[in-house]
Parts: structure tokens; sequence; C-alpha cells
């Protein structure tokens, strides 16, 4: 049996089926190839320069025993609890949705570990509900933080939360057994502490940013420990590093998409949806919006001069949304590329069941398969949203697996990539970000932004003029 390839279709955004208003032509493809070619050269050249980091992720043996390690010293426990947020969560909670079960928290004969819950954000009433659902739990549950610095607010107020509940339910020595930090190997206020309370604990690599992190023990972690193959994860990613570093414009999955997606942007398509047709992959589009709006969006080029760039991601999901998006998407501005998720096998299926007798009309869907539906759910809004002349394209899976899945993630962080070169920005930036990361330590009295805090002042009056 072969093994399952995730393939790459761009017929859909082609002269040849939009015309040449909305669909690239033969002689713009080959400016493309022309204008692309040299930037996968450079990359290639980035990453033996070890500039790019993420591309050695597959290869990284060691991690992978330290992870094996800890997954297997942590057997048998009931709850896994992930805190973390951004780059430090998505990753996790993709891998989970789309290896594992749907019912996977719920039902022991579906589950391959212990439930898993990703804390990525700091509502208190989710809070509140799940410290007390886990707390008569606390012992049989292994929570496992990450954070490169332990600054950032909303996983430090988490760690410190899940800390102070241990030691008040199971003793100060608990935290020992208890926890395990992903964190810089060297340095940082949550190296400080794990070196202090002795944590088993794992390495955020250098020079790898939160949303290209997934396949490092950010991510690896959980999914060692939730019963997924991580070894034919990170084959499935050395797989498609061969296919991105081909020189060959048109052999190169990564370059032609990345090379597409800057030929709309240019042309006025500013707006990436992503739309899987399976619920496994859900929470990829997720993960895919904060790599190519954190990447991507800039207002400087690498220049200096300010460009204010950036496509901006959306996420759909079949046929879901088919009900909620697609009047805009077919009617709307013509503003818009979109890439499909597709699933060839889903290995599991559902048989539709029978219509009753008063309802005749409904019969010609009995005995067929949900999987038939899904797929031709999709097929029928590429048909609709090319005969509204919308480009699109499709990334087509053989069947969902941890290798996959590898292929999968490799081909968008290296499109992301070669983009951020199109582009002409540094895609592994994020200064936008930090100010309002600074603004919260301000408003949460940080001593070390006192003067932040001032300036944050005016805008936290209501001008009760303005209020109806």
């Amino acid at each position: 049996m072969e093994t399952p390839q995730v393939k790459f279709y761009y017929k859909n955004t082609t002269a040849e089926v939009l015309g040449k208003e909305h669909g690239i032509t033969k002689q713009q493809f080959n400016e493309l190839a022309k204008k692309t070619e040299p930037l996968i050269k450079q990359l290639n050249n980035d990453r033996k320069a070890k500039k790019v980091r993420y591309r050695d992720l597959p290869y990284q043996t060691d991690t992978v025993k330290s992870v094996k390690k800890i997954a297997a010293g942590v057997k048998g426990c009931e709850n896994f609890v992930v805190l973390g947020i951004g780059g430090s969560a998505m990753g996790n909670i993709a891998l989970q949705t789309a290896l594992n079960p749907y019912m996977y928290n719920l039902d022991e004969k579906q589950r391959k570990g212990p439930r898993l819950f990703v804390l990525d954000n700091v509502d208190p009433q989710q809070m509140r509900s799940f410290l007390d659902w886990i707390d008569g739990r606390l012992d049989r549950t292994i929570f496992n933080v990450i954070s490169k610095s332990g600054r950032t607010a909303e996983t430090a107020a988490q760690f410190l939360t899940i800390c102070s509940l241990l030691e008040k339910r199971l003793g100060k020595n608990s935290l020992k057994k208890h926890i395990i930090a992903t964190t810089d190997a060297k340095e940082g206020t949550l190296r400080k502490i794990t070196d202090n309370f002795g944590f088993r604990n794992l390495p955020v690599p250098d020079g790898v940013g939160g949303r290209f992190s997934v396949l490092s023990a950010v991510g690896l972690l959980s999914a060692a420990v939730c019963g997924i193959d991580i070894d034919n994860l990170l084959a499935g990613a050395e797989r498609m590093d061969k296919k991105v570093s081909q020189k060959d414009f048109y052999r190169n999955p990564a370059a032609v998409n990345a090379a597409i997606n800057y030929h709309f942007y240019k042309r006025g398509k500013r707006i990436s949806v992503m739309m899987p047709y399976s619920y496994a992959l859900k929470d990829f589009a997720d993960w895919y919006r904060q790599l190519w709006a954190e990447s991507l969006g800039k207002v400087k080029n690498l220049s200096g001069k300010e460009v204010f760039v950036g496509p901006t991601p959306i996420k759909a999901l079949g046929a879901t949304d088919q009900h909620s998006q697609v009047q805009l998407y077919r009617q709307g501005p013509n503003d818009k590329l979109f890439t499909f998720l597709t699933v060839q096998d889903f290995e599991k299926d559902v048989e539709i069941g029978k219509a009753p007798a008063v309802a005749p009309e409904l019969n010609f869907l009995s005995r067929q398969k949900f999987s038939r539906l899904l797929n031709n759910e999709k097929t029928a809004t590429e048909y609709a949203l090319l005969a509204s002349k919308r480009p699109n394209l499709t990334i087509a899976f053989d069947k969902i697996s941890p290798y996959t899945i590898g292929q999968f993630i490799y081909l968008f962080e290296t499109t992301t990539s070669i983009a951020g070169l199109l582009f002409g920005i540094d895609a592994y930036d994020q200064p936008a970000v930090e100010l309002g990361k600074d603004a919260t330590l301000a408003l949460m009295s940080s001593s070390e932004y006192a003067d932040l805090a001032k300036k944050i002042k005016p805008v936290m009056k209501i001008d009760k003029n303005f209020i109806i």
C-alpha cells in the first residue's frame, strides 16, 4: 500500500479556468517562476546557514528521545493540561483535533492516552469551570506549561494559579511531580523557576518562533502523551522538506502556493480563506491564521520602507459555512483567494439512513455515505465559486494521518517563508504584538511599565457622551 500523501492542486487559479481578468496566464506564471526561483535558492542557503531553524525540526532526534521519555513517564495520568497561548497552544489543539477521535475526551474506548485540555486564554468563567472540575482530580493530572520566557501574562497567570492549587491540595512537594515545563533551555523566568523546583522540562528551540514550533517539543509532547505517532509526523515533514527544497518552481508546491498568493494579493485579492472539508482539519485553519497573519502582516519591508503589507487570513468550515459565508464569497467583492482542504479516504464512514415512505423525495440520499456527501459539497462549492470567477486552490489529503499532517504543516510553514521573501518582509518577527503585551503588563501594575500605564490612562476613560 502506498504511503498517503498531500497533494497541491492549482488549476482553478489559472486564466484557462477563470479568464484573464481573474486568472493567472501562462506568461504570468513564468514571470512568477522567474521571480521565485532565486528565492527558493536563497531560502535553502539561509537554511544551511541556520537562519531558518524550523526547517531542521524534522531531524531533531535528541528532542524526540526526550519527548518520548517524558511521555512514558506520565503514562497512566488521566488528564494532561497544556498551559499556553498562541503558538504554544494552537498547534497542540490542531494536532489533537486532526489525529484523535472527535469524542476522545469523553469516550475511554476511543482514547489512547489521558484526556487533553489546552487552556489558551484567561477567560474567568472558562477558568473557573475548569478549576472546579479538575479540583478533585489533581492527583491524576499533569500540567505542561509552555512559554519561552515565562513572562507571557496569560500563561504566567494560569501557571501561578495551578501552582497555588496544587500546593493547597497536594502540598508544595507536588509541583515537581505534576508540572512539566517547555521553555528556553538557558534563560528566562520560567527557566529560573524550572531549575529551582526541578521540573521535568523540554526546550523551546532557539530561533523558532511560536507559530513555527508545532513540530518541536512545544507540540510533540502533548501529541505523544495522547497516543499520536510523532515519528510519522516528523517523517511526513521530512518528506515535504524534500519537495519544497526543489529549485524548479513548477515542482515545488510551497513556491507555487506562495507565488499564487502573492500574485493575487498584488491584484487586489487580499483576503485568504482556508476552508477544510473535514472537521478533523478545522483547527489547522486556526493554526494557519496565526502563521499567515503574524508572519506576513508588516508595516515595513526589509529596506525599512513603509509598505503596510499582509493578506488577511479567514477560516471557514465545509459544509457548515456554505450556509453562512458563501453568499458573500460569490456575490460580494471578488477580493479573495480560497484554499480548500479535502480528504479522499476518511477511513471511518457512516451510511445515511433510509427515507420514510412519506418523504420519497429524500430517497436519493438513502444508503449513500457521509463521505460522498461531504466531498460532493466541496465540489459543488468549488463549482459555484468558479461560476463567479473566484480563484481557488485545493490541498488534497489521501487520508488524515500523522504522516500527511506533518507534510501539511511543513508545506505551509515553507510557503510562509517564500511568501515573506516575495513581499520583501521579515516573516519571522512580530513587533506589533509587543506593545499590546507591554500594555497588559502595565495595566496589571507591573512596576517595569509604570510610565506606559500613565500613557494608557486616557484610553481607560469612558466619555459618557458616546454611550447610547
